[in-house]
């Protein structure tokens, strides 16, 4: 017995021997660098590596920099590093795995983050996709290394080629229309597989890297430049981020980090073979009728998450349901997957200096780990932005989701929400006559009416389309109905926000894929014999339509009467629905007849904010109008009056 015990003490040696003597193997540490001089000084590492959760010590001797703890997760080909860099220099700091040193650089800043101004109601944002936007010079046809892709124009939900240096070379095009601030769908990798049937996630909205631009768009250094030069031209950029789900071809999802990485992952340990990624289901070997997986679908109703008598398998559906089989749902609640994701936003912003994040799928995700987010980005960064996507078009739920906001059990620190119930009630509007109770434009004064419900209306985003919407011109060209709309989106009070191609005519409806309210725009494209970034290549209408939205847009940039004015709004009398913006004895009247027949604007009725006014100037056409007598009105016609 004792020779079999020194015998297994000698072999155990060896084998402690041996693994102390094999170098750790890491592929990768996310964040790639880090930055000094931020409020909170403690930053998590996520090392990959095989085996590397078993690794036995990790140090450093760098000055200023303590290992705080190391967290060893289920699986063994992920370790977490916490260390505090509170002392620390800019530099480049030694980390020891053992015997494996691995360097790792600590930046200096570029400015401190009360420096760093986001986009306000002082801005109109201009959305894009940069797949569909615009291609730039020396666009490689593929790039080595990606699963299977195709980029075939022809097909709508295919990638197109767009790419970053393609915005890069149009940004004087922004300029010239006045927007001032540029919001593109999701730059960072999708590295997915087109699918057999012909979908794409050419979106952007299925994320496997991070931190990497998606190269079929460009670099880090690309996005960089692209952000650079913005800037020079006097333009924000704001990020579009997803922290309810990644895209399914995620390392997390070949490989959890831990059990509980991701919500209802269940479907994932599962017999693979012949599963249906689309759809969830996995095909009989009998060729019967396939059954159902343990995959859990979101139910995409958001109101449970605020429903004071929401059912528990409401709000599981909501939040714990994935958004569609190939976008694994993120559990917010694991605090290491959190201090992932809040790292990854202010590593965006101090490396390219974004100037804003747009979130998408903003209720989806769990309310607390969120507002955690949003408290730490607003101590970091006091004047910057985030917007989030909060899709009911109800007011009171959209305004539950501001920073502040008395209807909310708990603060989500989210300083602007997106206005659903405008982009719904006028899109029910423009089909109807504006009649003396509920239609028509009397569906805007009614959401308007409940302002009171939101901390700051003036933080609120407005918008008349976007990408997961029928465009608002639909399948026709009713320059009528659009310019009722933006004259009213880009003068009340509200952060206003345009979709890429409106201001030249691009329409298109969702009826068959969402590709087609996400067309290419004209002229952006190798081979585009129709080019609407110059005046010679847009048609009449076009031209027309450009200049018009141009011109409310300048005029619209630096006017206080629309940043800091008061809003007074007149209920819709015999038609004509009337809004006044009010600053230092300046005003801004919008006039919109909201019929398809002439009809009279009667001043007297507006009296309060007319005044003692004569004359004023229309900024659509120049021509200025005499207030002190009745105005008549052409069908639909919109005039905004500056005096």
């Amino acid at each position: 017995m004792r020779k079999i015990l020194l015998l297994t003490a000698i072999l155990m040696a060896n084998v402690l021997t041996m693994s102390a003597a094999k170098k750790a193997v890491i592929t990768k540490i996310e964040p790639t660098d880090w930055y000094v001089g931020l409020k909170n000084p403690q930053v998590q590492l996520m090392v990959y590596g095989p085996g590397i959760r078993d690794v036995e010590s990790v140090t450093t001797d760098y000055p200023g920099v303590r290992i705080d703890s190391l967290v060893r997760l289920d699986s063994p080909n992920y370790l977490l590093i916490y260390m505090n860099v509170k002392e620390a220099q800019p530099g480049t700091m030694t980390l020891c795995f053992g015997k494996t040193k691995v360097p790792y650089q600590l930046k200096q800043r570029e400015m401190s983050g009360d420096k760093r101004l986001g986009f306000t109601n002082a801005d109109v944002l201009y959305m894009l996709m940069p797949d569909r936007f615009a291609q730039g010079a020396n666009h490689p046809t593929q790039i080595k290394g990606m699963r299977h892709y195709v980029e075939d124009r022809t097909k709508p939900s295919l990638r197109h080629g767009g790419d970053l240096n393609g915005i890069r070379e149009h940004l004087d095009y922004f300029k010239e229309l006045g927007v001032t601030a540029l919001w593109f769908t999701p730059v960072l990798e999708n590295d997915s597989p087109d699918s057999k049937n012909g979908y794409s996630t050419y979106h952007g909205y299925a994320t496997t890297n991070y931190y990497q631009v998606d190269p079929r768009f460009g670099s880090n250094d690309d996005y960089k430049r692209l952000c650079d030069e913005a800037h020079a031209k006097g333009l924000k950029v704001v990020m579009d981020m997803i922290f309810n789900h990644s895209g399914f071809e995620h390392p997390w999802t070949q490989d959890m980090p831990s059990k509980d990485w991701l919500n209802t992952p269940e479907w994932l340990t599962e017999e693979k073979s012949g599963r249906d990624p689309m759809t969830g289901f996995t095909a009989n070997s009998d060729g019967s009728e396939p059954a159902k997986s343990a995959y859990l679908q979101t139910s995409y109703k958001l109101t449970p998450v605020v429903d004071p008598y929401a059912s528990k398998v409401d709000l599981k559906e909501t939040v714990e349901g994935w958004f569609v089989p190939s976008m694994p749902d993120l559990n917010q609640n694991n605090p290491h997957l959190m201090r992932y994701l809040i790292q990854n936003s202010i590593w965006w912003i101090e490396t390219v200096g974004i100037d804003g994040i747009r979130m998408d799928t903003y209720p989806y995700a769990y309310a607390g780990p969120m507002a955690q987010w949003m408290k730490e980005l607003n101590e970091e960064y006091p004047n910057f932005n985030t917007v989030g996507e909060t899709w009911v078009t109800e007011p009171a739920y959209t305004a539950t989701w501001q920073k502040d906001s008395k209807l909310a059990k708990n603060n989500s620190y989210l300083k602007t929400v997106m206005d659903f119930s405008f982009f719904d009630k006028l899109n029910q509007a423009k089909n109807e006559e504006t009649d003396a109770w509920w239609n028509g434009l009397n569906r805007l004064y009614g959401s308007f009416v409940y302002d009171y419900l939101y901390p700051n209306p003036s933080s609120v985003m407005a918008f008349i389309e976007n990408h997961d919407t029928d465009r608002f011109l639909g399948n026709g060209k009713d320059t009528l109905a659009l310019k009722q709309a933006l004259a009213l989106l880009l003068t009340v009070n509200r952060i206003p926000q345009l979709y890429y191609g409106t201001e030249v005519l691009m329409n298109g409806t969702k009826e068959v894929t969402d590709g087609n309210v996400r067309c290419d725009f004209p002229g952006g494209f190798p081979g585009d014999t129709h080019n609407c970034f110059t005046k010679e290549g847009r048609t009449k209408d076009e031209q027309s339509m450009f200049a018009w939205t141009s011109r409310l847009l300048h005029w619209r940039q630096n006017n206080d009467v629309i940043i800091k004015g008061s809003q007074t709004q007149f209920i819709p009398y015999k038609g004509v629905y009337v809004i006044a913006r009010q600053y230092q004895g300046k005003t801004a009247l919008v006039i919109l007849n909201g019929t398809s027949k002439p009809a009279t604007m009667e001043v007297g009725r507006y009296a309060e904010v007319i005044g003692h006014t004569a004359k004023a100037k229309d900024v659509l056409t120049g021509r200025y109008y005499d207030l002190s007598k009745d105005l008549k009105l052409k069908p639909r016609q919109s005039l905004v009056l500056d005096y």
